[in-house]
């Protein structure tokens, strides 16, 4: 058996038009910039670059390195790939000129000035001698100018507001004002320093992001990335609900090798829409069923996106107390779509859809079972309680050595160049913006800002909690609108996230409040990117099909107020302090049911299609069940009891709507 013999998928690429592949270009280029496809001489160099940067990313995974030297080699080969990879403009995407050659010695050489005498170049960060001012500004322009060709304006915009703020804080009205910084007080704060660019983004970017990147690479290179997509198609069977519940298995299993949305759903889109199609479903509610399943590839632990990573930095806590606080929210947001794909089956008499099977799932699961082991790796190695970094170290050669014991799918030499290449090109966007995020947070910590901005928001609250955490989520939606995820948490853990604390909401809440609704813009329009992407695939409307994507992520939306404004509700977090194991296990028993019945009253169906006063009582019912209390849970069940009653009761009500809407 060979690759070509992975049923339903062959090549994700062969089931799009050419028409798709240049939508889905255009909107992968929104996230991740315009990319050269470059050969000869400078694909050799960019290699280079890559596998380096890749090479020492895992060598200091184990052995103990001098944290600049860590930080300062990643954000080196960062600018010196960047200008090579990524084009000014789109105009020059097939060439590379001597901009680009000169942009990128340029970004190594602001490194190694920073590195020949780093403990005397630290000390010298509050009055910068005129070299150092030459180089730190030439590198803040570097810095701005690769994330800008990497993801666009928006960010770099925003990091010149930040910049603007920090120096012209005494012209500023109250409560902005503060004490003001000359040029050279912030370029030595910002190049000078572990505060400012080199601070806790770009840590987090050098040590922990790039080699999950590297990981996820080399899952895709031995084929494991394929096999998880047919192992969950066949998996699933030929029931009426099998295309929707093969997207959810899907999704779940590509999360542990893209920790990407639009990345997701481009994969799975390719292969799945045929089968949702031909199910059923029209065109902008199969490509919102693929957004929101897409969307639950940064939800799911072990592998979540790169904020998750910044919530352990921030909070100063392990990876494993990450998965933890993940765990359930995640369990929940795939309840909620599982429940939505068996209403609609019902209520718009979804058809079976056959899947051609080669193999059964055990002769899959015994021919290539073993692209399972890298997962189980990585798991094991963070409960035994080491570092991200080897875990991931010990995953990614797992995958290798398995790979030998088929030859279809063991690693040669040139596969082992790709996917360390690979694994470097991957974390380029997001390193990019780490390193940009470093100027907001920089200029934060210099300012004072945070606390100003907390103040605000508590203020226009009235101090009210509910009212602090409503305002924050359309913060962090508007942040959101403009730039990534990554970004966005970052921006939002510095000035939002000490509004919930001030109000008595733990550290941990705060910041996984803040990390869903940062992931939220991934299905929020105007630049929705992931139903985006998923309408580019099924010929949607892309603004109707974000609307769907909203439908099936209602329990995202939801989820983060709980485990926020309820000290019950931290149970959702695995959390018991206050309420005990017993209460806890409630909690979560009766949000679960809670989450079923918003997917109910969402869907239109209980028993069978629920009229407009069934539907609200039944959303009634569900924001009752998942507000943790007794008369909640009283309320709860009688309003579902209720309506299955008014159900029973009622006569006809079993129709099938002509197409899911």
């Amino acid at each position: 058996m060979t690759d070509k013999d992975l049923e339903p998928l062959d090549n994700i690429s062969e089931n799009l038009t050419e028409e798709q592949k240049k939508k889905l270009e255009k909107i992968i280029e929104e996230e991740e910039g315009v990319t050269r496809k470059v050969t000869g001489f400078w694909n050799i160099v960019i290699t280079v670059l890559a596998v380096a940067m890749s090479l020492f990313a895992l060598y200091t995974s184990i052995f103990p390195v001098t944290t600049q030297i860590v930080r300062g080699v990643h954000v080196a080969l960062l600018l010196a790939i960047s200008f090579l990879f990524y084009p000014i403009t789109k105009k020059y995407k097939g060439k590379i000129n001597y901009i680009d050659v000169g942009l990128s010695i340029l970004g190594l050489v602001c490194i190694l000035y920073m590195l020949i005498d780093f403990e005397d170049f630290i000390y010298r960060a509050v009055t910068p001698e005129l070299w150092d001012m030459i180089f730190g500004i030439s590198f803040l322009v570097l810095i701005l100018e690769a994330t800008r060709r990497s993801s666009g304006w928006i960010m770099p915009l925003t990091c010149i507001i930040f910049l603007v703020y920090a120096y012209i804080g005494p012209l500023l009205p109250a409560p902005w004002t503060h004490r003001g910084y000359d040029l050279e007080r912030i370029v030595g704060h910002m190049y000078m320093t572990l505060e400012g660019i080199f601070g806790v983004p770009i840590d987090v970017s050098s040590t922990i992001i790039i080699m999950f990147c590297i990981f996820g690479s080399f899952l895709t290179v031995s084929g494991a990335g394929k096999f998880y997509v047919d192992f969950a198609f066949t998996a699933m069977g030929s029931k009426p609900t099998a295309a929707g519940r093969s997207v959810i298995a899907t999704s779940y299993l590509l999360a542990m090798a893209s920790g990407s949305g639009v990345a997701n759903t481009v994969a799975i889109g390719s292969v799945a829409y045929p089968m949702l199609e031909k199910s059923g479903y029209d065109k902008d509610s199969a490509g919102g069923f693929l957004a929101a399943g897409g969307m639950g590839a940064i939800t799911t632990p072990p592998v979540m996106g790169a904020a998750a990573f910044l919530i352990a930095e921030f909070l100063r806590i392990s990876y494993v107390d990450v998965i933890l606080l993940a765990i359930i929210p995640a369990a929940l947001f795939y309840w909620g779509l599982l429940v939505m794909v068996e209403f609609d089956a019902k209520k718009f008499g979804l058809k079976a859809v056959k899947i051609e099977k080669k193999y059964t799932l055990m002769q899959l699961t015994k021919m290539y079972g073993f692209h399972f082991l890298p997962l189980i790796a990585i798991v094991a190695f963070l409960v035994k309680g080491f570092t991200p970094q080897v875990s991931v170290f010990a995953a990614i050669l797992t995958c290798f050595f398995v790979s030998f014991i088929r030859k279809d799918t063991r690693f040669t030499v040139s596969k082992t160049i790709e996917a360390l290449k690979q694994g470097s090109l991957t974390v380029l966007n997001v390193a990019a913006i780490c390193a940009s995020a470093g100027i907001i947070v920089g200029t934060v910590s210099l300012t004072g800002l945070g606390l100003k901005l907390s103040s605000i928001i508590i203020s226009y609250a009235g101090g009210n909690l509910i009212m602090t955490t409503v305002f924050t989520g359309v913060l962090l939606w508007v942040i959101g609108l403009a730039v990534p995820i990554t970004a966005t948490y970052i921006i939002a853990a510095v000035i939002a996230a000490p509004a919930l604390t001030q109000l008595g909401v733990p550290e941990y809440a705060a910041h996984m409040f803040i990390f869903y609704y940062a992931l939220l813009s991934e299905v929020s329009p105007p630049t929705a990117l992931s139903p985006f992407a998923a309408a580019a695939i099924t010929g949607g409307n892309p603004y109707k099909t974000t609307m769907m994507a909203w439908k099936y992520t209602i329990t995202a939306f939801l989820m983060p107020f709980i485990f926020t404004v309820l000290p019950s509700g931290r149970a959702l977090l695995l959390h018991w302090e206050g309420i005990g194991v017993a209460s806890g296990v409630w909690t979560i028993f009766a949000a679960f049911v809670g989450i079923g019945m918003l997917a109910s009253g969402c869907s239109g169906w209980l028993i069978k299609r629920s009229n407009i006063l069934e539907r609200v009582i039944t959303i009634i019912g569900a924001l009752a069940f998942v507000y943790p209390s007794r008369i909640g849970d009283v309320l709860g069940f009688a309003c579902l009891l209720f309506v299955i009653i008014m159900q029973m009761l009622r006569k006809g009500g079993t129709g099938q709507a002509k197409a899911v809407a």
